[in-house]
């Protein structure tokens, strides 16, 4: 099929490979514009964008394709039978939805109707869900209302990141959008049912603040939601402080308040949590240096057991 895709981050990047490696052509790909991003605050291109033009396929990036001059005609030209969505980053009108003859499919990381949103991956992390999974839905104008194509569900397994999940998820996605194209003439659609529905919104900084007085579960599911970025993050003397790895410990134990340094040992800091519940930091990144192990931090006496964190 001639396509169009829409994507921004390297999690969309599975899905556009996969379409090419199967014959698909693509078009036209429409993109995020390029940001500042480090230290230097120097332009970057999204991860989708570097691939395009590795592949020398043409590459388009409104800055609000709701009131970009000339879109849907830019759109028309491309002659496509189909747009594909994977994490674009703004909703679409319904003048370009329905430019293709095949509309507009999205593909989504959670089992609609739950977890509409931007951070759907985050989300079941967060709620300590079980299962998760990847739905095909044809767009609407709202956000992520559209009728169901198919869906494919998956455990989330133990211990799995924000980050490897959502590699694991674009790979299911990708196999599922293949076999969706591949049947589109012949899927019946399926109205989400809105009393089943559940938002999973854009994350803000402060939602990646780890609170102590929280069980140690649950502090150890933020910390895998937000992995290996943005990253969770406490504070110590002052500074803010990275946690990128740790572990909840088993059975409660006489603590202090919540965040006490209960002890250190190589393993790493062990703070104390909400229900007298343990959490132990493997690895982190002190304000304005790089990572390292948690027992390297607490070297030269920086941290000592009854310290306070956050």
């Amino acid at each position: 099929m001639r396509i169009v895709f829409f994507g921004s981050p390297e999690a969309a990047l599975p899905v556009l490979q996969g379409l090419l490696t199967a014959g698909h052509t693509i078009e036209l790909v429409v993109t995020q514009p390029d940001k500042p991003s480090g230290r230097g605050k120097k332009l970057a291109a999204p991860p989708v964008k570097e691939f395009a033009l590795s592949r020398s396929l043409p590459v388009y990036q409104p800055g609000r394709i709701r009131t970009a001059p000339g879109a849907p005609e830019r759109l028309r030209a491309a002659w496509a039978d189909i747009f594909v969505v994977v994490a674009y980053g703004q909703i679409l009108p319904r003048e370009i939805i329905d430019i293709p003859p095949h509309k507009t499919v999205n593909v989504h990381f959670s089992l609609l109707p739950r977890y509409r949103g931007a951070a759907p991956v985050q989300g079941v992390l967060l709620n300590g869900e079980t299962r998760t999974g990847v739905t095909i839905f044809r767009l609407n104008e709202k956000m992520d209302e559209g009728d169901i194509l198919t869906r494919s569900e998956t455990a989330i397994l133990l211990r799995e990141t924000a980050g490897e999940l959502e590699a694991r998820l674009a790979d299911i996605g990708t196999a599922l959008l293949l076999d969706t194209l591949d049947r589109i003439d012949e899927i019946p659609l399926q109205p989400q049912d809105p009393t089943g529905a559940t938002l999973a919104p854009k994350m803000r900084k402060e939602d990646r603040r780890l609170d102590w007085s929280r069980e140690a579960g649950e502090v150890d599911r933020r910390v895998r939601a937000f992995s290996p970025r943005p990253s969770a993050f406490t504070s110590f003397k002052g500074q803010r402080l990275i946690v990128l790895k740790g572990a909840p410990l088993s059975g409660a134990n006489a603590c202090g308040n919540p965040g006490t340094v209960h002890r250190i040992a190589k393993e790493g800091l062990e703070i104390c949590c909400g229900g007298g519940t343990l959490y132990r930091i493997e690895r982190l990144r002190p304000e304005s240096r790089g990572a390292m192990d948690a027992y390297a931090f607490t070297l030269n006496g920086r941290v000592r057991a009854g310290d306070l964190l956050g």
